[in-house]
């Protein structure tokens, strides 16, 4: 079983303990101490993976959101369970499991998987990226051709980390320069800035394993994925993701702010 594979059977194992969950509505939630919620379709589903994970690939490290790092072999699987887990608890449909496989600080594979709107995402490095809809054919796709914020579409998630990073009135800007502003928020707005959908996506505050499996995604669509300093990948603890022809002039108008730190 190659790699892209296993990412797709764990995807499949993901969305068998999610979604049922989901329609039900039948779990408890919890406040971690970052005020965020977890519920225990969150850890089960991580747990899931990670087990699948000591038994197809036993000698890489993995990374999840809600039990942290084990291993340490520079191969490492990156999961976020439920990304969109306060959507996920009020019944809004736009939540995703994330996976990806880095070498290092490298993409291999990255994929999305979000059940309740019956859609997939996935790309390997330097095989292009893909989209499907439950019961239709894959498709290649790829990033839109807009060439002025005037004429761009750009999707948030939220206001209040650019405040707490320093730049609200920045991002203000950003918005106000733009054709359309919509705040479609966490994996989505990546989703459709990969399909061509919307111009340009960014977060002020994000963990690895909130981008790991959106970059190659991106990527491989012809986008670009930096942070708002313009370090490249998923490592910097935000994100402007673009469909490169807009990327520098989003950079120029948020001003270059490196983050406040960055979160692994």
């Amino acid at each position: 079983m190659n790699d892209l594979e296993l990412a797709t059977e764990l995807a499949d194992l993901a969305d068998s303990i999610s979604h049922r969950h989901f329609i039900a509505q039948d779990f408890t939630v919890e406040t971690k101490p970052d005020l965020t919620p977890v519920t225990e379709c969150d850890r089960a589903v991580e747990q899931a993976i990670m087990d699948r994970l000591g038994e197809a690939r036993p000698d890489d490290s993995v990374l999840g959101e809600e039990f942290g790092s084990h291993g340490t072999s520079p191969r490492r699987w990156i999961v976020d369970p439920i990304d969109g887990t306060k959507n996920f608890v009020r019944g809004v449909p736009i939540w995703a499991t994330l996976i990806s496989l880095y070498d290092g600080e490298t993409p291999v594979l990255g994929l999305v998987s979000a059940p309740a709107l019956g859609r997939r995402w996935w790309a390997q490095t330097g095989q292009g990226a893909f989209a499907q809809a439950l019961g239709q054919p894959a498709r290649r796709i790829h990033v839109s051709e807009v060439d002025d914020l005037g004429d761009a579409s750009l999707s948030y998630a939220s206001l209040d980390g650019w405040k707490e990073l320093g730049i609200i009135e920045d991002f203000l800007t950003l918005c106000a320069s733009m054709w359309r502003t919509r705040g479609y928020g966490d994996f989505y707005s990546y989703m459709l800035l990969a399909e061509g959908a919307v111009d340009l996506a960014c977060e002020p505050e994000l963990a690895l394993y909130d981008m790991g499996a959106l970059v190659p995604i991106v990527l491989e669509a012809g986008g670009t994925f930096t942070n708002t300093a313009g370090a490249p990948g998923p490592f910097g603890g935000n994100a402007v993701a673009s469909n490169s022809r807009l990327h520098e002039a989003a950079l120029d108008i948020l001003g270059h702010i490196e983050p406040a730190g960055t979160a692994d």
